[in-house]
């Protein structure tokens, strides 16, 4: 079959094939096949459902544009077995069935739409064929109708011109009649009130009297209307000076003035008296509402009575005056402005007078909106009469009193302060006064600061509402900035914080003055209390305030190290003048037992001194309270026991006792050589050295002014031989439990150690008590 769609070969004639009928019938195929790739754009490879051959030049490839079926026999003939050709034709047949059934499907799917197609072509056919019938009948009905108009147009020429003429005439005669008529519609409109109508026909008249006045008949009619609009602008003037009326009804009456011609100057000067009068009369009211007599009103409805009566009241008249006198120029703008920032600075005197009485409250929520209603309210105005400066007034009020707030709660935060401090006063007094146990430091402690912190987060959230974004003024420059930074961080809690730190300071004034009423226990509590604020509180403070006020400022503001320095310079301070003071109880009681008892006739002792018993209750105690507030510090360790101590504190004053008598006369000035040359190798004692925050420190700072005390007495005394027992038996007891509560016991052997030297040194007849004897008294004490 494939030989056959090559047409016969040489030499054969259309007969010598079986087959020379169907030549043509492959060659149709290939043609039909061709249309259904180019139908469906589909490439040859794609169309037969497999991609082109490796060589599109192949001329036995079936798919090809270069196939030769003679060829491709040939191959077949030499390369394929008889079976497979068979079957190769088989296949081949297969194929062209079902490409003739395709072929055969798609006429018949497509016959359906090239019906529709004839259809619709005919049908439109028709369409335009009845469509130029109607086209052409229109033509002609639009020339028949373009001839009748022609014909109808010259026919009433003539009459066209005629009517015009008489139209004109008729308008002429109106007019005529109309300014015949003009006295007497002028009187009756003022006899009726009706101004504004009156003068609408006077401006209507005008001109053409103007024009004709050199004619008798309208001479006549200008000088009746002269007299008629003399007694309206007379009429006018006296309505307009009466004031009964608003600001409207005012500006009416200048406005038909002005049409009828009276000066515009003296008219402005009128009007601006008479509005005078009118917001005058509003600030008396408002500076009758805050007269003493009645009581003033809050101060949200005294804004809301200056703003719909007096803001209103001169919106309306620089709006009025704005539109009447327009022509006036810079010199009329200038005379608005200046009216309006007398007036206002008027109103904004009994502002502030009012929102100075606001001061005392401890809510910021209805003076903010009543604020943010006047500056609301004086936007208008401001936008009206720019060059009178009301906004900036406005604005600067609000800036004013809000820093008056931020001083009114800086204020508020100090006496808060003072008040927990009184509190603290009493708590401490209280137990004494009672009898019984109060509240320990750490509660006290706590309250404090529990106390103070509450208030400076209900004053930061009290003056957070100047900046809420639903208030209006919050936008200005100065709240966004300055007030935020400034204001608020700077002179409300760097100022409170600066401010607590120096009264804490002012109880460390010198005895007789402040300090000297000042509990011990309220310098320790304030200590810790600044100690605290160093170490968490200011930092958190001033976080938590950057927060609420984003503040965006440029300005340099206080860095927190340094608050944190100032803070802990001021906890230093009062745990220094603590030690003090409580040195000075105990060396008050040291000196006065020295001071009042005769060392040269006492008995030989027996006991410890009450007063040495007192010194070591009284030590406990501080040491029990300074560890309520103050970790327990770091101790020096020793290589031996204290107890073991007990014969060797005093060994220098007994060596001097032992070998004095062998001196010559001249003895005791080898004493006191040997006691300078033994001082000379020992560690220097700095009694007011700096004290640390904790309680070592502390205790050895009292014991060292207390036992530097002792010390100092000492050498002013002469003591017999039972009083430098005396001595010796009372510093052996202070050794005993003094040495506990300092951070180097060695300090107390040595100072109580000079100190019996001391009484060694000033005793005629230095024999001191045997150890064992100091033991067993200090035991039995």
């Amino acid at each position: 079959m494939a030989a056959a769609a090559a047409g016969p070969g040489p030499g054969s004639g259309p007969g010598d094939s079986p087959e020379g009928p169907e030549a043509e019938a492959p060659e149709r195929r290939r043609k039909a096949h061709g249309m259904l790739k180019l139908y469906y754009g589909l490439s040859e490879g794609e169309a037969a459902g497999h991609p082109a051959g490796p060589d599109p030049l192949d001329p036995t490839d079936l798919n090809g544009a270069h196939f030769d079926p003679e060829v491709y026999l040939d191959k077949l003939r030499r390369e394929c077995p008889l079976a497979q050709l068979m079957d190769s034709e088989t296949d081949m047949v297969r194929q062209i069935r079902a490409l003739d059934s395709d072929m055969q499907t798609l006429v018949y799917e497509n016959y359906n739409k090239f019906i529709s197609a004839t259809d619709t072509i005919r049908k439109m056919k028709n369409d335009f064929r009845k469509m130029e019938d109607e086209m052409d009948r229109l033509a002609t009905n639009m020339a028949v109708i373009t001839e009748f108009s022609a014909r109808i147009s010259a026919t009433l020429q003539d009459r066209h011109e005629r009517i015009t003429k008489l139209a004109g005439v008729h308008a002429l005669l109106r007019k005529l009649q109309f300014l015949f008529e003009l006295p007497s519609r002028l009187t009756k409109c003022v006899e009726l009130g009706a101004y504004g109508q009156a003068v609408r026909y006077q401006g209507r008249a005008r001109a053409v009297l103007q024009q004709y006045q050199h004619l008798p008949s309208f001479r006549a009619i200008q000088d009746d209307c002269q007299v008629i609009t003399a007694r309206l602008a007379q009429q006018l003037r006296q309505r307009f000076r009466e004031g009964g009326s608003g600001a409207p009804e005012q500006a009416e009456c200048v406005e038909l003035l002005l049409a009828l011609g009276e000066p515009a100057e003296e008219l402005c000067e009128e009007f601006l008296a008479h509005a005078r009068g009118r917001l005058e009369e509003e600030l008396r009211s408002l500076e009758a509402e805050l007269g003493p007599s009645p009581p003033a009103p809050d101060v949200l409805e005294f804004t809301d009575h200056g703003g719909s009566g007096f803001v209103s009241g001169l919106c309306q008249v620089a709006a009025a005056y704005q539109e009447l006198f327009a022509a006036q120029g810079p010199a009329g703008a200038e005379k608005l402005a200046a009216f309006a920032r007398e007036l206002g600075s008027r109103y904004f005197a009994l502002v502030e007078r009012r929102l100075a009485q606001e001061q005392g409250g401890g809510d910021n929520s209805l003076l903010v909106r009543a604020l943010d209603r006047f500056h609301r309210r004086l936007r208008a105005p401001g936008a009206l009469l720019a060059a009178a400066g009301l906004a900036e007034a406005a604005t600067e009020i609000v800036e004013r009193v809000a820093r008056e707030r931020l001083g009114h709660h800086l204020q508020g935060l100090q006496a808060a302060f003072l008040g927990c401090l009184t509190d603290v006063r009493q708590a401490l007094a209280a137990p004494r006064m009672a009898g019984k146990e109060g509240p320990g430091l750490a509660e006290l402690l706590a309250n404090v600061a529990s106390s103070i912190l509450s208030h400076i987060k209900a004053s930061l959230a009290s003056v957070h509402l100047f900046t809420a974004k639903e208030v209006s003024f919050s936008n200005k420059p100065y709240f966004r900035g300055e007030f935020c930074s400034q204001g608020v961080r700077e002179g409300l809690i760097v100022g409170f914080i600066r401010s607590m730190c120096q009264t804490a300071q002012s109880f460390c004034d010198s005895p007789g003055e402040k300090g000297g009423a000042t509990p011990p226990a309220l310098l320790l509590l304030l200590s810790r209390l600044c100690l605290d604020y160093e170490t968490a509180t200011i930092s958190y403070i001033l976080t938590l305030t950057d927060e609420q006020f984003l503040v965006q400022d440029q300005s340099p503001v206080t860095p927190v190290s340094t608050l944190c320095a100032e803070a802990r310079e001021t906890a230093r301070r009062l745990l220094t003048h603590y030690v003090k003071v409580q040195g000075l109880v105990i060396s008050q009681m040291l000196r006065k037992s020295v001071e009042t008892r005769d060392w040269l006739s006492t008995l030989e002792p027996r006991n410890v001194r009450a007063v040495m018993k007192r010194v070591v209750e009284d030590t406990t105690a501080i040491d029990v309270q300074v560890g309520l507030l103050y970790e327990e510090g770091v101790r020096k360790a020793q290589s031996s026991d204290s107890s073991k101590r007990t014969f060797s504190v005093y060994s220098s004053s007994r060596q001097q006792g032992r070998y004095a008598p062998s001196y010559t006369p001249s003895a005791p000035m080898d004493t006191n050589l040997l006691s300078n040359i033994q001082k000379l190798f020992s560690e220097r004692i700095d009694v007011f050295s700096p004290v640390e925050f904790n309680k070592v420190s502390v205790l050895t700072g009292i014991i060292k002014i207390s036992l530097k005390t002792l010390l100092e007495c000492v050498r002013l005394r002469t003591f017999g031989r039972f009083g430098l027992q005396q001595v010796q038996v009372d510093c052996h007891f202070l050794q005993l439990y003094l040495w506990r509560f300092v951070a180097d016991e060695e300090l107390v052997h040595l100072l109580l150690d000079e100190v019996v030297a001391s009484a060694a040194l000033r005793c005629p007849d230095p024999v001191p008590m045997e150890p064992s004897v100091v033991e067993v008294i200090c035991e039995r004490g």
